[in-house]
């Protein structure tokens, strides 16, 4: 199996004037091209924190990330920016679809904000993507006229804009009814399948856990198991 994210020893300490607290404590955490992944644990356990810095959103105090082959834990901002950009993609708990746009433009996002403008090579697979979705209905909506269910699957068909290989999806399903969430993650695991696209999905849900292939669970700072789980 080709390993798309190899991460070792991470740790995460914040600090708050003298007292420090340390979150992460030497987390390895390895990732083959293609799998679906479920990362669980309570509140405080790390997820979250772990998410963030294989997202490059935050840097570790310690520890490195390779991903598909490149490490990325030292890049400088500019380069996260556009890694984070073209490599990966983020769908979270509550969306944040921009309100006032349509579900097009919003779709179209991480592609036209780089460039300045909206071409039409990018609107044209932005409504492919929600075509694929099943939005092909409501591509003119504003975000604000938007189900939670249909504000989720315009936020995965975003994530999926620049054709990124790693997915981190983080309480996807948390705001969603039982049925909107079961869609939901059919979508997900539908583009796991038919892109071998990699997913990370932090959940206290072990609904969404059970239909993972796999499940990782943090405790303290520190991966507690892994295990695959039966088909």
């Amino acid at each position: 199996m080709t390993l798309l994210l190899d991460a070792r020893g991470l740790e995460m300490t914040f600090r708050n004037g003298d007292e420090l607290t340390p979150v992460l404590r030497g987390v390895d955490l390895q990732l083959g091209a293609g799998e679906l992944t479920a990362l669980l644990g309570a509140s405080g356990s790390g997820k979250s924190t772990l998410l963030s810095i294989v997202g490059l959103l935050l840097r570790p105090t310690a520890g490195t990330i390779e991903i598909s082959g490149e490490r990325v834990e030292g890049l400088s901002d500019d380069r996260r920016t556009l890694f984070r950009n073209h490599r990966l993609g983020f769908v979270f708990q509550f969306h944040h679809l921009l309100p006032d746009f349509t579900a097009t433009e919003n779709v179209a996002f991480p592609a036209a904000a780089p460039a300045g403008s909206l071409t039409a090579a990018m609107r044209r697979r932005a409504r492919e993507l929600l075509e694929r979705v099943g939005l092909g209905d409501r591509m003119d909506f504003p975000a604000t006229r938007l189900s939670g269910g249909q504000k989720q699957r315009v936020a995965i068909a975003r994530a999926l804009m620049n054709r990124p290989r790693l997915i981190l999806a983080d309480e996807p399903t948390g705001a969603l009814d039982r049925e909107a969430a079961d869609q939901v993650l059919a979508l997900m695991k539908e583009v796991n399948v038919e892109d071998r696209a990699t997913f990370l999905i932090c959940t206290h849900d072990a609904l969404v856990a059970e239909r993972c292939g796999r499940s990782i669970t943090l405790r303290d700072g520190r991966v507690a198991s892994s295990q695959s789980n039966p088909p």
